[in-house]
């Protein structure tokens, strides 16, 4: 169980003779011992079911990936996107003297012209794009191919023809910027319309339009939450949605005396977040399950003076009986515990203390 969490309660009851405490959970069962409490209490019963370990964190409701565009023509940029606009791998992101300059995916940078015999992995990355994008099919052109032939220079000149290109069949310095997403978010623009633009310059900032919460997780807990885990993301509006952790930062980093690693959560139904951006977001992130285990509410927990946990049973015809348990799993978020003892069963009436 990679989390657990410990209710202590801490209140002394006295019955025909027999001490017991509500207390910390985790020590071993006792014996059977008849017990009537004599304080005020009320009655729960043992159920049977799933149970859920969950931790609950803070988080940040955003967009997955960010990084910078980096322009490779040189002149006056004469158009930019807006800032929340979205724009798809093979359209125009933006001008230089007029001329398109084509967004397609890739993770390597542009730093060189592509034309016909050129060969290397920004060359696989093109015919790659020039597939996904429809201007050749998988029989036409090998997406995994990293040699520049006949079909990346038909594909280019199709693409060329879609932009406003002159169809010259290479990719001159310049003509395309790559970034690792399908569809970006433009989230800060650098330049100024209007401004000189030099190769290398940062023209924009930019997400991927994925939806992605991240959570601060103190770096004591990292062994507690794995990728998979799933995970209830509560919005600013109160509504929640489920998600799954889709990645375990490994280096730890120090803020106002914290120091934490960044654990990222893929919503399941990203739609339903909504378009908000840094917004402030609870999720609880379950860390172990127990299914078809019997149950009972943690604060029916009693601790004897002997040692050991029970619960206080009501048999038919109002008879008490302290019925010692062993301990599993907790839900918080349920406020009960797994628990195994024997004559211990579903349905059963215990005892707990009056709301």
């Amino acid at each position: 169980m990679r989390w657990a969490a410990a209710v202590f309660l801490a209140v002394a009851l006295v019955a025909g003779g027999v001490w017991y405490v509500r207390a910390d959970p985790l020590a071993a069962p006792a014996a059977d011992t008849t017990a009537q409490s004599a304080s005020k209490t009320g009655v729960a019963q043992v159920t049977k079911g799933t149970l859920s370990a969950r931790t609950l964190q803070n988080g940040t409701l955003g967009y997955a990936g960010e990084f910078q565009v980096v322009n490779q023509a040189s002149g006056t940029l004469t158009k930019l996107p807006a800032v929340g606009e979205v724009v798809n791998a093979g359209m125009v992101l933006y001008r230089v003297d007029g001329k398109p300059v084509v967004l397609l995916y890739g993770a390597v940078p542009v730093y060189r012209s592509l034309s016909w015999g050129t060969e290397g992995v920004d060359v696989r990355q093109l015919n790659a794009a020039l597939v996904t994008l429809g201007y050749a099919t998988k029989d036409e052109l090998d997406p995994g191919s990293d040699y520049f032939g006949r079909a990346t220079y038909n594909a280019l000149r199709e693409l060329q023809d879609k932009v406003g290109l002159e169809e010259a069949g290479n990719l001159s310095l310049g003509q395309a910027v790559f970034v690792p997403a399908k569809t970006i978010r433009v989230l800060k623009v650098n330049a100024v319309r209007g401004a000189q633009t030099a190769a290398g310059t940062v023209v924009l900032q930019a997400s991927s339009t994925a939806r992605q919460v991240t959570v601060k997780l103190n770096a004591g807990q990292q062994s507690q939450v794995a990728v998979g885990d799933k995970v209830i993301i509560t919005l600013p509006n109160g509504k929640t949605v489920p998600g799954v952790v889709s990645e375990v930062g490994q280096v730890a980093t120090t803020s106002d005396n914290r120091t934490t690693i960044e654990v990222k959560i893929r919503p399941a139904r990203p739609k339903q977040t909504g378009s908000l951006d840094q917004a402030p977001v609870q999720v609880s992130i379950v860390t172990d399950t127990a299914k078809g285990v019997l149950s009972v509410p943690v604060n029916s927990l009693l601790a004897l003076a002997g040692g050991g946990y029970a619960v206080e049973v009501v048999d038919t015809g109002g008879k008490h009986r302290l019925v010692g348990v062993t301990t599993g799993l907790f839900d918080d978020s349920e406020g009960k515990v797994e628990v195994t003892g024997d004559g211990l069963a579903e349905g059963q009436n215990i005892v707990v203390p009056a709301s």
